[in-house]
C-alpha cells in the first residue's frame, strides 16, 4: 500500500485560538495512544498564531481512515474553532472520502526519497 500525507490549513477563528489548541492537544493524544498506522502528525503556527498547518503522514489508506474514526467527534468542535482546509498527497483509493467541501487529492508525478 501507498503512503498518505495530509495538510490541513486552519484560519483560527478570533478569540478561538485556547480553543482550538486544546483540541490539537486532545488529537495529538489520539494519535499517540490509540493511532497504529500514523507515521508522523505535527502541528505548525505562523507568528501571531492566527493560522495553523497541521502535517500528517499515514502507512496507507486503511491508517488514515483509522486516524479519522478515532478523532471523527473532535471535527465539529474543530469547525467551531476554525475555517479548515485541507491537501491529501497520494495515489488515489476508492476507499478515499472526497467531495462535499474534503481535502484535495494530489496525486504523485515525480518523487524522490533519501531514506539515509
Amino acid at each position: 500500500m501507498d503512503e498518505i500525507k495530509g495538510i490541513a490549513r486552519a484560519v483560527i477563528r478570533p478569540g478561538r485560538l485556547e480553543a482550538y489548541k486544546a483540541l490539537c492537544e486532545e488529537a495529538m493524544e489520539i494519535v499517540r495512544t490509540k493511532d497504529t498506522g500514523t507515521l508522523q502528525y505535527e502541528i505548525f503556527f505562523n507568528d501571531d498564531e492566527s493560522e495553523a498547518i497541521v502535517y500528517e503522514r499515514y502507512r496507507d489508506i486503511d491508517a488514515a481512515l483509522e486516524h479519522f474514526a478515532n478523532i471523527g467527534h473532535l471535527m465539529a468542535p474543530l469547525l467551531e474553532t476554525a475555517e479548515v482546509s485541507g491537501e491529501l498527497l497520494a495515489r488515489y483509493s476508492e476507499k478515499m472520502m472526497l467531495g462535499g467541501g474534503g481535502p484535495k487529492l494530489y496525486q504523485p508525478w515525480r518523487v524522490f526519497q533519501n531514506l539515509k
